[in-house]
C-alpha cells in the first residue's frame, strides 16, 4: 500500500479529505438554511419568519445525527462499507442540487431527507474504513485525532468562503447550494478513483464479517454475562450524561439564532441588525459567527489533548467526564450573559462592537470543545461490554433531541424581553453546571462501580 509522510497510509488521506468535502457543503448549508429562509423574496429568499428558518435548520442538522445508526447497522451485516461511503456521497449530492433548485419548502424538505439517508451511509462508515488502515491503538488514536482536524477544515473552508458567494451577493442562494452538491460529487469521485488501490481490502465486506477483526474470549464472556448492579449503575450514568450534553447542545445550537437574526444583518424584517459588523470600510460576513467555532475547534483540538495528558498524570488523575461537561454547561451560560450585554449596550435603537458576537462564539466553542470530543471516549470506557455498541447509538441522541427542541424555545424567547429570556437561561445553565459539579464525585463513583 502507498505510504504518505510521517509513515500514514495514503488511503487515510482519502477518508479523511472525504470528509473535508462534505463537512464544506454541510455547514455552508447549515448556515445559509437560516438565512435564505428568512431573506425577502427580492433578495432571492423565501421571506418566511426567523422561527421557521431556525426550525428548518434544525431539521436538517438533526436527522443527520440518527440515520448514521441505521446506516451503521447495514454496514456492520449486510452492505460493503465502502459502497455505503459512496451511496452517501451520491445521495447526499443530489440532494444539494436539488435544494439548488427550491422555489418553496417542499423542495427543501426533499434535500433533508436525501442529506440525512446520505449522511447514514457515510459518516460512520467512512470513520470505520479509516480505522481499518491501522492496527496500533495509539497510532489509531493520533490519526482519529488528525482526522478530526480535518472535519473542521471543511466546516471553516464552507461558512468562511462558501456561503459568503451567497450573502456577498456574488451568487444567489441556490447557486451556492448547487455548489454544494458539486462537492459532494467530486467527493465521490476522490473517493472512488483515489480508494480503489489505496484502500486494498478494507470496507470491501460488511464489518462483522471481516476476518480481520479478532474478538477475545474475555470480550466475548463479558457481552454474554448478566448485567450486574455495578453495571446498571454505568448505564444510569452514561444516559444521565447523555441527558446533560442534550441540554448544553439545545442551548449551543440556539446561540446561533440571535446571533443571526438579533445582532447579525440580513434583508428582512427578521433581522434586527444590533451589532455593527464593520472593521473599518470592510463589512464581517455573518457566515463568520460560525467560522470562529471551526477555527477554535482546530486550534484548540491538540491543545486540550496536551491539557488532558497532563492532568492525567496528576495523582488524582484527570478530571472528570462529569466535570468537563459541568465547566461547558457555565461556559456556555457566560456566553448567553455577553449576549445580554451586547444586547443592552445596542440598547432600543444603536449597535454593539461585533467583538462581543467574537467572544460569545468563542466561550461556546471551548465549553464545545471541554467536552465534546470525549463522550465516545466516556462510553467506551464505562459502559458494560453487552450494551456498549446501544449506548453509542444512544449519544448521538442528544443532539437530535436538541435539535428538536432548540427552535421551540427560541420561538418561546421571542414573544419576551431578551434580557429577561436569555438572561434567565443563562442562570439556569450555569446554576445546572454548578450542580453537576457538586455531584459529580457521585456519577463518577458511579461509572466506575463494579457491584
Amino acid at each position: 500500500m502507498e505510504t504518505a509522510k510521517k509513515g500514514k497510509p495514503f488511503g487515510f488521506y482519502v477518508c479523511a479529505l472525504g470528509f473535508t468535502f462534505e463537512r464544506m457543503a454541510f455547514y455552508t448549508v447549515k448556515y445559509l438554511l437560516a438565512i435564505w429562509i428568512a431573506t425577502n423574496t427580492t433578495s432571492g429568499g423565501l421571506g418566511l419568519d426567523d422561527a421557521k428558518g431556525a426550525a428548518i435548520s434544525a431539521s436538517f442538522v438533526a436527522w443527520t445525527y440518527i440515520t448514521p445508526m441505521i446506516g451503521g447497522y447495514l454496514a456492520d451485516h449486510f452492505i460493503s462499507p465502502r459502497l455505503c461511503v459512496q451511496i452517501g456521497m451520491l445521495l447526499m449530492g443530489v440532494g444539494y442540487i436539488i435544494s439548488g433548485m427550491a422555489t418553496d419548502l417542499k423542495m427543501v424538505w426533499v434535500m433533508i431527507v436525501l442529506v440525512a439517508v446520505g449522511t447514514g451511509f457515510f459518516k460512520g462508515n467512512l470513520s470505520g474504513v479509516n480505522g481499518l488502515l491501522f492496527s496500533d491503538q495509539e497510532e489509531l488514536d493520533e490519526a482519529f485525532s488528525i482526522q478530526y482536524s480535518f472535519v473542521n477544515i471543511g466546516s471553516f473552508i464552507g461558512t468562511t468562503f462558501i456561503a459568503v458567494l451567497a450573502t456577498s451577493g456574488k451568487m444567489s442562494f441556490t447557486g451556492v447550494f448547487t455548489l454544494c452538491g458539486a462537492l459532494l460529487i467530486i467527493d465521490l469521485i476522490w473517493f472512488t478513483v483515489g480508494g480503489k488501490k489505496a484502500l486494498g481490502e478494507a470496507g470491501k465486506t460488511p464489518f462483522k464479517k471481516d476476518t480481520r477483526e479478532f474478538v477475545s474470549e474475555e470480550k466475548r464472556a463479558a457481552a454474554a454475562a448478566p448485567l450486574t448492579s455495578g453495571d446498571k449503575k454505568k448505564v444510569v450514568a452514561v444516559i444521565l450524561l447523555t441527558l446533560l450534553s442534550a441540554v448544553f447542545w439545545m442551548l449551543w445550537y440556539m446561540a446561533y439564532m440571535p446571533a443571526y437574526y438579533r445582532f447579525g444583518y440580513g434583508d428582512g424584517d427578521a433581522f434586527l441588525n444590533k451589532a455593527n459588523w464593520y472593521i473599518g470600510s470592510f463589512q464581517i460576513p455573518t457566515s463568520w459567527f460560525d467560522s470562529v467555532n471551526a477555527l477554535v475547534c482546530i486550534i484548540l483540538g491538540p491543545v486540550l489533548a496536551v491539557v488532558w495528558r497532563k492532568l492525567s498524570q496528576r495523582p488524582q488523575g484527570d478530571m472528570s467526564m462529569f466535570r468537563k461537561t459541568a465547566l461547558g454547561c457555565i461556559l456556555l451560560g457566560v456566553s448567553y450573559l455577553v449576549m445580554v450585554v451586547a444586547n443592552n449596550i445596542a440598547g432600543d435603537n444603536g449597535q454593539c462592537s461585533v467583538m462581543w458576537l467574537a467572544l460569545v462564539c468563542l466561550l461556546m466553542s471551548v465549553g464545545e470543545m471541554v467536552f465534546s470530543p470525549l463522550g465516545n471516549s466516556f462510553i467506551s470506557k464505562f459502559a458494560p461490554a453487552k450494551l456498549l455498541g446501544l449506548l453509542l447509538g444512544v449519544w448521538p441522541i442528544a443532539v437530535f433531541l436538541a435539535q428538536q427542541l432548540y427552535p421551540r424555545l427560541y420561538a418561546f424567547l421571542n414573544t419576551m424581553d431578551f434580557t429577561k429570556g436569555y438572561g434567565g437561561c443563562a442562570v439556569v445553565v450555569i446554576v445546572f453546571g454548578a450542580i453537576l459539579w457538586g455531584f459529580s464525585n457521585k456519577l463518577e463513583s458511579w461509572g466506575t462501580s463494579e457491584e
